[in-house]
């Protein structure tokens, strides 16, 4: 079951919607970021969400896994604070982020964002900006395996320009 981000009540104002942030090596149960959004709620018109997938592909043409490291706490205030900024921009009515990190194979999911608002617009781009964001300013790092051998992920700047955005 999702909690809210320990974090928030550091990072917020009264106005600020709920907002669950995890951080896990396991995998995460879809279902989950929407239940915490829309249990006991009517007033939650609509729900947006991203996940992540690992591709076989990226620098190389065959990647066979991936593993995430993070900075332990600096990640999660990271992640809160990224939620925070969307809720002072758009009407949410809650925000989950879910970010695994370790060995991931092709396939697995590595992130899932949830956005709830009354309206889509207000989620649809609060969910875009989140992603945006958190590609460039979440302390991850990420190392690709393949056949040809392994090798840390380099920022790219086409995430410099999607964040410039906003």
């Amino acid at each position: 079951m999702l909690t809210p981000s320990s974090e928030q009540a550091l990072a917020s104002g009264a106005d600020t919607p709920p907002i669950y942030i995890r951080v896990q090596q396991e995998a995460f149960v879809f279902d989950e970021g929407y239940e915490a959004l829309i249990e006991h709620r009517q007033d939650v018109g609509a729900l947006v969400s991203f996940t992540g997938l690992v591709r076989d592909f990226n620098e190389t043409p065959d990647v066979t896994g991936l593993t995430l490291e993070h900075y332990p706490g600096m990640t999660e205030k990271a992640l809160t604070d990224i939620a925070v900024e969307a809720a002072s921009r758009w009407a949410l009515k809650g925000v989950v982020i879910v970010h695994r990190v370790g060995h991931l194979r092709p396939g697995d999911p590595i992130v899932q964002v949830v956005v709830a608002s009354a309206h889509r617009r207000d989620a649809f781009s609060a969910c875009d900006f989140i992603m945006d964001i958190l590609k460039t300013r979440a302390p991850f790092w990420k190392k690709e395996h393949s056949r040809q051998g392994d090798y840390w992920v380099k920022e790219r700047a086409t995430d410099f320009d999607d964040a410039a955005r906003w």
